[in-house]
């Protein structure tokens, strides 16, 4: 909406500075000045695992030091002193908070949760897939982009607590047939086995020799949708 003056003209100060003076602006860079510095001295004193790989704990962490750091900057009724309480508070919450998870590991289980498997032995395992909010869309983009295409190339797939995924895979000796991952693979399945061969569920990635057949039931997830499996190395 354009802000207009009586005459019919734009009111540029109001438009540009709102309720506030010219002199405002200085008062502005001097409080960005000090937040600015007391932002790098408070991620300094979180440390590099702070700023490097956030947890849960630690997001809600940065998060609030942009909270604290962005009112004190622009808005007057917002003293510095009050926005250097309030780093104060929360780092010294993040210090305690880390000194209670270093000595209970109960604790760190609530505040920053446990690694998963998702992955053994080229197969899903699906109750614990099933906790976490990760589309199967979206996890096999993230093994594509380490080099894999198929299951049977992953010993095991872990999701970490800070969300990352950690993939430890089988020798190229050791490569067993498994679930393609590549875009449109699991569109084409089928129930009957008309052809012998090495097929994959396409919902848990279960993969055996399957014979001819009409029916044939996943022995780890009790599904009936099969797709040729995938007999590709990594590419590394």
């Amino acid at each position: 909406m354009i802000i207009l003056q009586a005459k019919g003209g734009l009111d540029w100060q109001r438009l540009l500075l709102g309720e506030e003076e010219w002199s405002f602006l200085l008062e502005t860079m001097l409080r960005t000045g000090v937040m600015f510095i007391i932002i790098l001295v408070s991620l300094r004193l979180l440390g590099k695992r702070g700023v490097k790989q956030l947890s849960v704990f630690e997001l809600v962490v940065i998060i609030g030091l942009g909270s604290a750091a962005g009112d004190p900057m622009f808005y007057k009724d917002v003293g510095l002193l009050v926005g250097f309480v309030v780093f104060c508070v929360v780092i010294g919450s993040y210090k305690l908070i880390n000194y209670l998870i270093a000595s209970n590991k109960k604790f760190e289980k609530v505040v920053e949760g446990m690694p998963v498997c998702l992955i053994k032995n080229g197969v899903f395992k699906i109750e614990n897939f099933k906790k976490e909010p990760l589309t199967e869309d979206e996890f096999f983009a993230e093994l594509r982009l380490r080099g894999v295409s198929q299951l049977g190339q992953i010993e095991e797939a872990i999701e970490e607590s800070n969300g990352n995924i950690s993939v430890f895979y089988f020798s190229d000796k050791e490569v067993k047939p498994g679930l393609s991952v590549m875009p449109g693979a699991l569109d084409q399945y089928v129930r009957a086995i008309k052809d012998p061969g090495f097929y994959s569920c396409i919902f848990c990635g279960f993969t055996d020799e399957l014979k001819p057949a009409t029916q044939h039931t996943c022995p780890s997830c009790k599904k009936l949708k099969w797709t040729k499996a995938s007999h590709r190395k990594r590419i590394v």
